[in-house]
């Protein structure tokens, strides 16, 4: 299933600074990084910083420990792409208390993302972040990307979910931007054989969860995980059956060191950013897919009005969260 989605907002609409700043070396790291603090702080801005560790301590070598700098740790969100807007969205708003502008710092270890599909999802959350802050006046975030011996074709893709990037010290408008374009998914591969299929209905959650189980057990995934993956695929089974025609099918594998199970129904998502945002306090409904991405290692979604939704859920076997 090839889905799309509608395009990301125009640069010139949105008050919102979304650059890339790809680098090689630390000293190329440094001067960018360094320049784009050094701007915020002669601005009366706050930062945000949320690099690796190895690239944390060489910005903290170089700063004087202002308090205008704040470095969080992203190690806490586990693997999934999916509960990065919602992280950023509290960092920056506890650093942007009383209307104070943020400049958020951000990279992810690309190279420590191990499957294609992983590489996919980040890619998709970079380009989703234009449309989470579109309307976030006060706040702009430089995403740096090691491109030492990187795959340019891999730097393009990512270059083209960013409407700036960052040249000589400023950041100018991106030739290569989906301006007015829709995002482009990634067909989902088939799945790995041998496969478990199963059909479901109303009335079927309990043979949903017990095949999952069982499946999950022989791919290795550990018992304490079983539990979360149980409430995760409840929640997806249980919305096919409210939102996606009262049926679904289920699919099962394993696939390297993961377990995948893969759910297709009728219905449809319009809200691209569903499950990425933290659910209010008040908030009815909702909630599901926000539960699934905080339990999974990776969800996947891919969902067209003439094709329905597939969603595949990813438990490393033998990982934690």
């Amino acid at each position: 299933m090839t889905t799309t989605l509608p395009s990301a907002p125009d640069p010139g609409s949105s008050p919102f600074r979304h650059e890339l700043y790809p680098y090689r070396g630390e000293a190329q790291f440094l001067s960018g990084t360094l320049d784009f603090i050094h701007e915020a702080l002669e601005g009366d801005e706050a930062v945000v910083v949320a690099v690796p560790s190895d690239k944390t301590s060489l910005l903290r070598g170089e700063l004087d420990h202002d308090p205008a700098v704040a470095f969080v740790d992203t190690t806490t969100l586990g693997s999934n792409p999916g509960r990065h807007i919602a992280a950023w969205s509290a960092w920056m708003g506890e650093r942007g208390e009383g209307g104070r502008p943020v400049r958020g710092i951000g990279e992810t270890s690309w190279r420590q993302a191990r499957t294609a599909a992983l590489r996919s999802e980040l890619r998709y959350h970079e380009w989703l972040l234009n449309r989470a802050f579109a309307r976030s006046p006060k706040w702009s975030m430089l995403c740096t990307y090691d491109a030492t011996d990187e795959d340019p074709h891999a730097l393009r893709a990512l270059s083209r979910c960013h409407p700036l990037i960052r040249r000589d010290g400023h950041g100018a408008a991106n030739e290569v931007y989906l301006t007015g374009e829709e995002y482009a998914f990634e067909a989902l591969p088939a799945p790995c054989d041998p496969y478990q299929e199963l059909s479901y209905t109303n009335g079927d959650l309990a043979i949903v969860r017990s095949k999952v189980a069982r499946c999950a057990s022989d791919a290795g995934v550990a018992k304490d995980r079983l539990a979360k993956l149980a409430v995760a695929v409840t929640e997806i089974a249980t919305n096919s059956i409210r939102h996606g025609g009262g049926h679904g099918t289920l699919r099962t594998w394993g696939q390297e060191d993961a377990f995948l199970c893969e759910f297709r129904d009728a219905g449809y998502i319009t809200d691209a950013m569903a499950g990425r945002n933290r659910p209010g306090v008040h908030q009815i409904g909702g909630r599901g897919l926000w539960l699934v991405h905080q339990l999974c290692d990776l969800v996947e979604i891919r969902s067209t009005r003439d094709q329905g939704t597939t969603i595949r859920l990813h438990m490393d076997a033998a990982a934690q969260t």
